[in-house]
């Protein structure tokens, strides 16, 4: 993905180099909920541990909370920390996407007659304390509305290869895209829709709209990649195979088969690979808002 002389984002809170580690909860439902790659990467942390990532699976549809922190780590931070060379030049590639979310939402949101107001980045190192509760490392880069931030550790996408067999940086950009695709949901007003039908919802029910929420965040991520292209020509050839790449191995299939060897269908909250690889292709293709209204489909047909 070529970004060299591009803006880099200020809507930027590093928080790196203040607080402590600590073991933080991140509360699931409500105002915020886990990103991308949080049910992910504690799922496989915890079976490479020996312990059931089945568990942890069946917990992501639910109201409570989920325990951060898997491994028991502690994290320099404070003072003590300094950022290595990835990290920055992760920083500096994370703002400078941030940006172009920036860029292209700005745009959509006045065709709609609207204001655009982006997010917050928020950069962490070990655990954080968001509007929606704490989190650490293993939680994975997360929304939260509460405080319309996006949250990340750049930690997270340096282990991408090594927990997911997949990673790059369109699968980096495809990250965050889809967690500012939570802001969209949020300023669109969908996202607090959707989170007070849940609460009235049985959990499998409620399951159901969860998935429709991620699979549309999919899709407005295809739909920022698919404008970025058309005003950068930033895009090179393998980056729409890292996203899509990136979007199979997050199915809930297929971590479920990988985790347990079966799956449980009713306990999907993000979507299949098969529909999170459609959603984001669908966005890309059209690149219009339209196309990412996963709630005029019944389940089935998504």
């Amino acid at each position: 993905m070529r970004l060299d002389g591009r803006r880099e984002s200020s809507n930027v809170d590093d928080r790196r180099r203040s607080g402590g580690s600590s073991r933080g909860r991140l509360r699931l439902g409500g105002k915020g909920g886990l990103g991308i790659g949080a049910v992910v990467v504690i799922a496989v942390i915890t079976m490479l541990m020996g312990g059931d990532p089945s568990q942890i699976l069946s917990m992501a549809g639910g109201d409570g909370d989920l325990t951060s922190i898997v491994t028991g780590q502690e994290y320099a931070t404070g003072s003590d920390y300094q950022p290595t060379a990835q990290e920055q030049e992760l920083e500096t590639f994370a703002k400078k996407v941030l940006a172009s979310t920036e860029d292209v939402w700005t745009i959509e949101f006045q065709k709609l007659g609207r204001t655009y107001e982006p997010p917050t980045l928020v950069l962490f190192n070990g655990s954080v304390q968001s509007g929606c509760g704490g989190a650490s490392a293993s939680t994975g880069p997360f929304y939260c509305s509460a405080d319309q931030s996006v949250y990340i550790d750049l930690s997270f996408f340096m282990s991408m290869k090594s927990s997911l067999g997949t990673g790059g940086d369109f699968a980096y950009a495809y990250v965050i895209a889809h967690e500012v695709g939570h802001h969209v949901q949020y300023l669109l007003g969908t996202l607090s829709e959707a989170h007070a039908q849940m609460s009235r919802l049985s959990e499998s029910e409620a399951n159901k709209i969860s998935v429709q929420l991620e699979l549309q965040a999919d899709c407005y991520a295809g739909i920022w990649a698919h404008h970025e292209n058309k005003m950068f020509g930033s895009l090179e050839d393998g980056d729409l195979e890292e996203a899509l790449s990136t979007a199979q191995v997050i199915g809930d299939d297929y971590l479920q088969k990988k985790a347990q060897g079966y799956i449980v269908p009713e306990s999907f909250n993000h979507g299949t690979s098969q529909q999170r690889m459609k959603w984001f292709k669908r966005g890309f293709t059209t690149g219009l808002l339209t196309s990412g209204n996963t709630f005029a489909y019944n389940y089935s047909e998504l």
